[in-house]
């Protein structure tokens, strides 16, 4: 019952009730908890090594603003300004397309070979020593299924 529910987890269904949210899973209450919980841990455990860094003996409100202000800035970051994604698609779409190969038939024309990412990208170097080994073990290969041949007629 909501009686036996710690306080926490009364202010989580206070505040899902607040926003609206009627209808949700009951682990999502302990979920919320969870994470609450943790980013107080962490928040805390920041603060005092941001205290323990400035030689105090206990850690006070600016450690902890300090340590909200670093979270806020490491876990989010801002978009980039509208300006600078338009100045980047400008830039980007003065390179015009690679002209695609007319094919006559059906389906979608591809761009040339060496502007497509499905021609391989990479060369085999084998050394000479091992390429020679291996014909010198293919020809005694070959020589001995001849002479299993001739044995047999």
């Amino acid at each position: 019952g909501e009686e036996d529910m710690p306080r926490d987890a009364k202010i989580v269904k206070e505040v899902l009730k607040s926003m609206n949210v009627e209808d949700y899973e009951p682990r999502v209450i302990h979920q919320f908890l969870e994470i609450w919980y943790r980013y107080a841990v962490d928040v805390l455990s920041d603060a005092q090594v941001y205290s323990e860094h400035a030689g105090k003996t206990s850690i006070d409100s600016e450690d902890l603003k300090l340590a909200v202000q670093s979270k806020v800035n490491f876990s989010f970051s801002q978009p980039p300004l509208r300006e600078v994604v338009l100045e980047l698609a400008r830039t980007r779409n003065k390179i015009p397309l690679p002209k695609s190969s007319s094919v006559s038939g059906p389906g979608i024309p591809l761009p040339p070979e060496q502007d497509t990412l499905i021609s391989p990208n990479y060369q085999l170097a084998i050394p000479k020593t091992l390429m020679n080994n291996h014909r010198q073990q293919e020809a005694a290969a070959e020589t001995e299924e001849n002479e299993d041949l001739g044995d047999a007629n």
